[in-house]
């Protein structure tokens, strides 16, 4: 799909799961992520927590306060930040997808025109949530069909469209890591498997500890139990 392609509504992209909504990306590309093993077998809405990359770029610079407000309000922590000034060489790296587009010597040109600032935000279903928050890469159509979208509030044209949002989990990674190398990226934790996972390891502890508390009736349980736990924890190092 091209910059040029024909709008289509936001609910029916994101309603298909067949197709990822990467409309809502700086520059649209044919890849179609499937993501890991783990993910393909996790409902979207099972996901408990995710990062992807937002970018301000300098076009919208004069509003980062404003953005970052609404970033938050919108219920994303943000986990790091940094201002840059890309190099073209830089930029061409960061968008090497796109190399030998029509586009994308304007992109780079622009991206690189000034500072820009980078966020890794997260919260529930972060990139899907930051795609839908960010709105359609053409501001004229954002205005017109999302009109309370980023990119219709701040956006000029389609190269200054105020910001950038990764189009998929997998883009998300790689992006985050180019911007911030010494980022360690954990696999992402759904519902199900935090579920079983304290169900299997924290759950016997603390029902013992709980029980011992009962017993001993201490006159300050929580640092009681807190010492137990302490003192009990089935990870602890044993020596001898």
């Amino acid at each position: 799909m091209s910059e040029t392609s024909e709008f289509r509504d936001y609910n029916d992209i994101v309603n298909d799961d067949s197709e990822q909504s990467n409309i809502f990306s700086d520059t649209s590309s044919d890849y179609n992520d499937s993501g890991s093993e783990r993910v393909e077998r996790t409902s979207i809405h099972e996901i408990s927590f995710e990062r992807t990359l937002a970018i301000i770029k300098p076009d919208a610079m004069e509003s980062e306060v404003e953005i970052e407000d609404l970033i938050r309000k919108k219920g994303f922590s943000i986990l790091q930040k940094r201002k840059i000034h890309f190099t073209p060489e830089q930029a061409s790296d960061f968008y090497s997808d796109h190399y030998g587009k029509m586009f994308f010597p304007t992109l780079i040109g622009h991206m690189s025109s000034g500072q820009i600032v980078a966020l890794v935000i997260s919260k529930d279903n972060a990139v899907r949530d930051w795609l839908e928050m960010v709105g359609h890469v053409n501001p004229f159509k954002a205005k017109e069909y999302q009109p309370h979208t980023l990119r219709a509030l701040y956006g000029k044209d389609q190269t200054r469209n105020a910001v950038h949002a990764s189009e998929n989990r997998r883009a998300a990674e790689k992006e985050i890591t180019f911007l911030f190398r010494d980022t360690i990226l954990e696999p992402i934790t759904t519902k199900s498997l935090a579920k079983d996972y304290l169900t299997r390891e924290v759950q016997p502890t603390l029902l013992h500890g709980l029980t011992a508390v009962c017993k001993m009736k201490p006159k300050d349980p929580i640092v009681w139990l807190a010492d137990w736990l302490i003192e009990n924890n089935p990870r602890k190092p044993r020596i001898g």
